[in-house]
């Protein structure tokens, strides 16, 4: 039997009835909400100003009995299953399947869209009936380390029941748009003022106070992406410049990291706190490997870092070239030789000039323009299903795509 526990106590009358008739949300995601605050924070925060929105986590299993701890933040009710370890995938599906109906139950959650960051969550999802299907593809999962084997499989099943494909990028969306119909390019946005506060800030966070100047600096996930060669090898070539590292390290062993004194890993920070670490650099970085998990991403950080003021580097990631290269906002370097002159040129130039430039191409850009274009295409789905519903007997179920849902369950794992 599954159960429901919550640090404070847990009703649907925590989150206020939404207007329009909008249906609520259920977003099922790999990446932990209190992890590093990125696009799906961005997106369902604004999300829930309009509805009711729960996000499911990927399961922690560390329980005696299957439960889901409750956490709200921004708006978002957030659900973190509890199972018991050493189970296979079908027997966890199971209980994620029990633990979810009960959610949905409790919360009175009838008409809903569900919203995929993981195919992988279509194990215990299947027998759901939604509004409509939304997979906001943010990167290509079955690149990166310790991907599932079954990731690929069950991404080609999301798309036979999704409504609308999303894409975190513009070169993930060349590859999915030949796999999806309803394809969309929504590329990383940015929130422009609070990364702007790192123009004015002048108090230094206390365990970067002490740090050298130069100061050339990163902030996000430190994993398998990172070129740690590039970033040792640029250390050594400039003993004077010092590298802040911010973010926390998962996938890799942090014996593996480059160990110099010019080297310094300030863990992982909050979004709050960002501003105020890159008020204090001189240059800010993006070393990312050029490899199979860097194909497609669209670093969220290559706007964040513009709108702080900062010169950016990167290596040759498409993405950034395109646009912010051939723009000329963003410089490209692929070895270490190539990173200390493109240093060198940003801390030379008129950063006047680059500012006004960068300011001027992110005033397109923001994550409530972003979500109000997806919100509308979330519209347009819904209404086409509740059109279709009518037109139907009372008693036919509300499938995805004409009963796409049904022929998915039938199929299996």
């Amino acid at each position: 039997m599954s159960h429901l526990m919550s640090p404070a106590p847990f009703s649907g009358s925590s989150i206020s009835a939404k207007t329009d008739n909008k249906p609520d949300l259920i977003c099922l995601s790999h990446l932990r909400w209190d992890f590093v605050y990125q696009r799906p924070q961005h997106l369902l925060s604004r999300c829930a100003r309009e509805r009711r929105v729960f996000l499911i986590e990927e399961p922690v299993f560390d329980a005696d009995l299957p439960l889901l701890e409750m956490r709200e933040r921004e708006g978002v009710k957030i659900a973190i299953p509890h199972l018991p370890p050493g189970g296979d995938e079908g027997a966890a599906n199971a209980m994620l399947r029990e633990l979810t109906d009960d959610l949905m139950a409790q919360e009175q959650i009838n008409e809903y869209v569900l919203w995929y960051y993981t195919p992988m969550a279509l194990g215990f999802t299947r027998h759901l009936q939604p509004l409509a299907v939304i997979y906001d593809c943010m990167d290509e999962l079955s690149a990166f380390k310790g991907a599932p084997p079954a990731m690929h499989e069950r991404e080609q099943e999301l798309f036979s029941l999704a409504n609308h494909v999303f894409t975190g990028g513009q070169s993930l969306y060349e590859a999915k748009c030949r796999q999806h119909p309803h394809a969309h390019a929504f590329p990383s946005s940015v929130d422009v003022g609070h990364f702007a506060q790192a123009r004015s800030i002048k108090t230094e966070p206390e365990d970067q106070r002490a740090i050298p100047h130069p100061r050339l600096g990163f902030f996000g996930v430190i994993d398998e992406r990172m070129n740690l060669e590039l970033l040792a090898h640029l250390a050594d070539l400039r003993p004077g410049w010092h590298l802040v590292m911010i973010g926390p390290v998962v996938k890799i062993a942090p014996e593996d990291l480059p160990q110099r004194d010019n080297i310094h890993y300030l863990g992982g920070k909050s979004y709050a706190e960002l501003p105020a670490y890159l008020a204090g650099w001189e240059v800010a970085l993006l070393p990312f490997a050029l490899n199979e998990s860097t194909r497609f991403i669209s670093p969220t950080k290559t706007p964040e870092y513009l709108a702080a003021g900062k010169p950016v580097i990167s290596t040759s990631i498409r993405d950034v070239i395109r646009p912010y290269r051939e723009i000329g906002l963003v410089r490209i370097a692929d070895t270490a030789e190539q990173f200390v002159k493109a240093a060198e040129a940003a801390m030379a130039e008129d950063a006047q000039d680059r500012v006004r430039r960068s300011d001027a191409f992110l005033m397109q850009m923001s994550w409530n323009r972003t979500w109000a274009q997806m919100s509308a295409l979330i519209d347009e789905a819904v209404a086409a299903q509740r059109s279709s519903s009518q037109a139907t007997q009372p008693a036919a179920p509300r499938a995805v795509a004409n009963g796409r849902i049904e022929r998915a369950v039938a199929s299996g794992d």
